[in-house]
């Protein structure tokens, strides 16, 4: 099924940009090299993050039904960013040995799992119905479920993408 050769076999990464660096003399300049070129390459990266460049983004930020669904999770306040904190309160208590501490924690962790999973159903229901609207044609809402049950519990300035619509401004 494949075609005759008739032509020279296409070069596969042979592209052309400037004279080439001679070779690293030593290991320690290969790794310095090597460490230099990682550093770029992040820093590239992350200013398309940053900027929403679709062509930097994962596979999993890319495309507008993604978009859409960081938007509905970025609209709202999350009590999922509170798990980390009391997960802290939680090892503390119990670190520092009083009975009467670690029972406190122990259950205002219990509540705020509670409101953790309230909230992940609310925020669900959310994200569901706003890909019903504007996406209907986008299949397997579970993953996209799941995509703003993971963005929900990160911080929001820690979020990466970061947010681009502020707490409140989409219903």
């Amino acid at each position: 099924m494949t075609s005759p050769k008739g032509r020279p076999t296409p070069k596969r990464g042979a592209v052309a940009r400037g004279p080439v660096a001679p070779p690293p003399q030593t290991r320690k300049e290969a790794a310095q090299r090597q460490r230099e070129q990682q550093s770029s390459s992040r820093k590239g990266r992350r200013a398309g993050y940053v900027a929403h460049d679709e062509t930097k983004l994962l596979p999993r930020d890319q495309g507008p039904v993604r978009a859409l669904v960081r938007d509905v999770v970025d609209s709202r306040r999350n009590v999922g960013v509170l798990l980390l904190p009391l997960a802290l309160l939680l090892v503390v208590a119990q670190v520092a040995g009083n009975h009467t501490l670690y029972s406190v924690a122990a259950r205002i962790w219990t509540v705020g799992l509670v409101a953790v999973v309230l909230d992940a159903v609310l925020l669900a229901l959310r994200v569901r119905k706003a890909l019903a609207e504007h996406h209907p044609e986008a299949g397997g809402t579970a993953k996209h479920v799941g995509y703003a049950l993971l963005r929900s519990t990160v911080m929001r300035r820690l979020r990466m993408p970061p947010p681009l619509v502020s707490p409140g401004s989409r219903s």
